[in-house]
């Protein structure tokens, strides 16, 4: 019986989150557009964009490979895998065993990878040159995140995600320094792993400086809807795991049964709600950096989460 209700909450995370995804974009959208004075498009625009984009027969290059076909799909998948592994409303899924939060870092560096070929594949100068940056930005980005992955793994004593917020829900821990900086570098690790300002500006379509859209702009038809739904799962992936991380309160706990799951759901709902908000204020008040600022934005989170762990190491040695 528990092993029932773990795969079927594995189930219906996974159709949440499918549902989810284009919704969080659109109410972002919404929101900062409300915030600027602006009507805004309906938050459920994202939904028809896509059943749109999925009617159309991709447009492929004269001199573009078997990459160009199989990268949107791989990119997807492994979004959606990742996906699958990051707690909503409950946790002990099926796959919480699996839900290690280095997976997810494999996981989104081969979604980042698979966008990166695609974008070299054609030949174009915006797509190689959007490649290019996304990597040098991953340069700084990956280590970041690993780093702060390593304070998580000292403050909780793993790096399984499930365990971790079951860790730090029971307030063992208390506040931390090492914690609020490795917070703060997590956050601008997803700024830039979603192409969010300042990093990237999705509603814009500037060549000179673009990254994540100059990697697109060969997709059409499947293959775009692809991508922009990848995108979507990726942003809300991330929201989520800073849910489960740093806000694990209202989460059902592992084994428990429907009259859990609601509430559980009520407060994710709301925990995703002040994040879009938080997330459409921010880009709201601040405008997109240059394109060669951003290293020194992404080494500045390296260093917060370097210190994050070198507290840690010395608190420890000292105890």
């Amino acid at each position: 019986m528990q092993t029932f209700g773990a795969v079927l909450t594995q189930v219906l995370h996974i159709a949440l989150m499918l549902a989810a995804a284009p919704a969080v974009v659109g109410v972002v959208r919404w929101l900062k557009a409300r915030m600027l004075g602006r009507r805004g498009a309906s938050p459920l625009q994202p939904f028809r964009d896509l059943d749109k984009l999925l009617r159309k027969q991709p447009v492929l290059a004269e001199n573009a490979s078997v990459v160009s076909e199989a990268a949107p799909y791989a990119a997807f998948a492994a979004s959606l895998v990742a996906i699958a592994l990051v707690p909503s409303f409950a946790r002990g899924m099926a796959f919480a065993p699996l839900a290690d939060l280095i997976l997810l870092a494999g996981l989104l560096a081969l979604a980042r990878m698979a966008l990166a070929l695609a974008g070299m594949d054609v030949g174009t100068a915006f797509g190689g040159l959007g490649a290019a940056r996304e990597m040098s930005f991953a340069a700084f980005a990956e280590p970041a995140l690993l780093l702060s992955v390593l304070t998580l793994a000292i403050l909780a004593g793993t790096t399984n995600l499930d365990l971790i917020g079951a860790t730090f829900r029971e307030g063992a821990l208390g506040l931390r320094v090492s914690l609020g900086l490795a917070a703060m570098a997590m956050l601008a690790v997803a700024i830039a792993e979603n192409a969010r300002i300042p990093v990237d500006n999705p509603a814009t379509h500037l060549e000179l400086t673009m990254v994540h859209e100059a990697m697109l702009l060969e997709s059409s038809g499947r293959h775009l809807a692809l991508w922009e739904y990848g995108a979507a799962l990726r942003l809300t992936l991330w929201l989520s795991l800073l849910a489960a991380v740093f806000l694990p309160f209202g989460t059902a706990p592992a084994g428990s049964g429907p009259l859990a799951w609601v509430p559980g759901l009520l407060a994710w709902g709301l925990k995703m709600g002040a994040l879009c908000l938080a997330l459409a204020g921010f880009e709201s008040a601040i405008a997109k950096m240059r394109v060669f600022r951003v290293p020194e934005f992404l080494g500045a989170a390296l260093l917060l989460a370097l210190l994050a762990a070198a507290l840690l190491f010395v608190s420890t040695g000292l105890a």
